[in-house]
């Protein structure tokens, strides 16, 4: 059955107002935005913990370094998310999905600087990189220290469709750039 389009209107209306939330949510970019931002960034942890806990791939010191951005944006997130369902000021949520933004876009570099260092590109840090010095077995430290297992930044674990696990976090960093960005826009515009 089809209504006319008056009738329509009322029934909208009249759902919007009986369900305030749900007219909120979807006219409030900021809430959509930054919640969007903290379920992919808490998703993206669970990822990680996944490959080191249950595949036992280890993370290398740039791979711990690039989850900062994540343990960041997953509790910023909810609470731009919160403020924008409470009807915060704007530049306040503004504010908040700005520095979402530019949170994961700098976690883009630091995956950019990781994929290149395990392309060879550039040199990467010297604490994960580089060749290994084998200092012989002069005493019981050296035997403690051989026993212990350096992961190297410059050797990838895991690729899927060519793109080692630091390539796929620039691409997720960049589309929770994207999806601040897109948050900022409309709700400047709000």
């Amino acid at each position: 059955m089809t209504l006319p389009n008056d009738a329509r209107r009322r029934t909208d209306v009249t759902i919007a107002t009986a369900h305030p939330s749900h007219a909120s949510a979807a006219g409030n970019p900021a809430l959509t935005s930054a919640l969007a931002i903290a379920v992919i960034a808490a998703a993206t942890l669970a990822g990680a913990w996944f490959f080191q806990l249950v595949l036992e791939i280890m993370p290398c010191p740039l791979c711990l370094e690039q989850r900062y951005a994540y343990y960041l944006a997953v509790p910023l997130g909810a609470v731009v998310a919160l403020t924008a369902a409470r009807d915060a000021p704007r530049p306040v949520l503004l504010a908040g999905l700005v520095i979402l933004g530019l949170v994961a876009l700098a976690n883009a570099g630091l995956g950019t600087y990781h994929a290149g260092v395990e392309w060879g590109f550039w040199p990467g840090p010297t604490d994960c990189t580089g060749p290994m010095v084998d200092f012989g077995k002069a005493g019981s430290l050296l035997d403690q220290l051989d026993k212990v297992k350096v992961v190297r930044c410059d050797e990838v674990q895991w690729r899927f469709l060519g793109i080692s696990l630091a390539g796929y976090n620039v691409l997720i960093s960049l589309l929770m750039a994207a999806i601040a960005g897109w948050g900022v826009m409309r709700a400047a515009k709000a």
